[in-house]
């Protein structure tokens, strides 16, 4: 009789199901045989511009120590975000990608017997990494289709040890403003660590969007996650980093894995801060891409979700499974969301121009085949 590996794993993995990524490119190329060439992914909310020309040049230079281990500290990178940040070193904590952060804190923080309050339609790792570690998963309601901060509150009991919040949030690219941010982090137990995922936040900054690090000296139980998948354009290399009080950070690098950061991905970053004006010219092409994909949807009679992050969620007002595979079949790359409790919506990145006008007609061609 063979042994059931399955049932034999924690409980709270038993229940999961693996995060599915965007369907890669080459994939679709060959499940339907389409030129690699003619395919636009808009599933992952990658940068379209590609990455900085000062990473690259960075990452070039890096090359010839390949056989040497990374930094394991990765003192350089640590330096030039505390200085960005306006904290101390002691104050960050690497990983690689921001997804890595909230693996850590899990891993710090959560056990059997002890729960994670997140929001409904919010980031498909909180659950993961809470249930890996054998923790409870309280999910608080949304509110239009964002978090409801005093919901959230309200989850919160004598167990929960974490509270995972989103700003702006994906895959709804909802947002709360500096007043209930505030107010939330308030009325939080000071033996509850928030976490503030700003994975977006690069994209979405102005009087609307509070930025998290500014909490961080009043609230000894805060940290703020930020990654360079997005506004930086290093989603391959996967580098990610909290922000909290000393203490946390000591706590996250108790458990972080050694050299969890590579020596082409440490190089980069430390690049890619540097480049303001790349940054800059980041967010003003996803202004203008929102704006294009908007008047897109307008005329074709679709609403979508208010959104500050770099896409956005297209209310298609039926089941949006076989309008995702209608794009497919044009080659169009998105991302159904009916895993997050939307399954009437389908999640678009804002990419360049041709590509938003591509999705917008192959969107218009599968509508009208009903």
């Amino acid at each position: 009789m063979s042994v059931d590996f399955l049932a034999l794993a924690q409980p709270g993995v038993q229940k999961l199901s693996p995060y599915v990524p965007g369907k890669p490119v080459d994939e679709l190329a060959r499940e339907l045989g389409i030129d690699p060439a003619r395919i636009i992914k808009l599933a992952s909310n990658e940068n379209p511009l590609g990455a900085s020309p000062k990473a690259l040049a960075a990452i070039r230079d890096e090359l010839a120590e390949l056989t040497r281990y990374p930094d394991g500290n990765g003192f350089n990178l640590k330096a030039r975000l505390a200085e960005r940040c306006g904290v101390q070193a002691n104050q960050v904590t690497l990983g690689n990608g921001s997804n890595d952060i909230l693996e850590l804190v899990a891993r710090a923080y959560l056990a059997p017997g002890l729960n994670a309050v997140f929001s409904e339609h919010a980031f498909a790792i909180y659950p993961i990494v809470t249930q890996a570690v054998g923790a409870d998963a309280r999910v608080a309601p949304a509110k239009d289709w964002g978090h409801d901060l005093p919901a959230m509150l309200a989850a919160i009991d004598s167990n929960t040890r974490v509270v995972f919040i989103a700003n702006p949030n994906n895959p709804t690219g909802t947002w709360f403003g500096p007043s209930a941010l505030a107010d939330f982090l308030a009325a939080v137990p000071e033996n509850v660590l928030v976490v503030l995922d700003e994975a977006y936040i690069e994209y979405g900054e102005g009087a609307e969007l509070p930025n998290g690090l500014n909490y961080l000296a009043d609230y000894p139980n805060l940290l703020v996650s930020r990654t360079f998948s997005k506004a930086y354009g290093l989603a391959s290399l996967r580098v990610g980093y909290g922000v909290s009080s000393p203490v946390v950070a000591d706590v996250l690098n108790r458990v972080r894995q050694p050299f969890n950061v590579n020596s082409l991905a440490l190089a980069a970053a430390c690049a890619a801060l540097d480049d303001v004006e790349y940054v800059a010219q980041s967010r003003r092409a996803n202004e203008a891409g929102m704006q294009q994909l908007e008047q897109g949807l307008r005329l074709l009679g679709l609403s979508w979700i208010p959104s500050k992050a770099n896409f956005l969620a297209i209310d298609l007002g039926r089941e949006g499974a076989s309008v995702y595979q209608g794009l497919l079949r044009e080659g169009v790359i998105v991302r159904p969301v009916g895993g997050y409790g939307m399954p009437n919506h389908l999640r678009v990145s804002i990419g360049l121009p041709g590509e938003n006008t591509r999705f917008l007609e192959a969107l218009a061609k599968v509508l009208a085949r009903g």
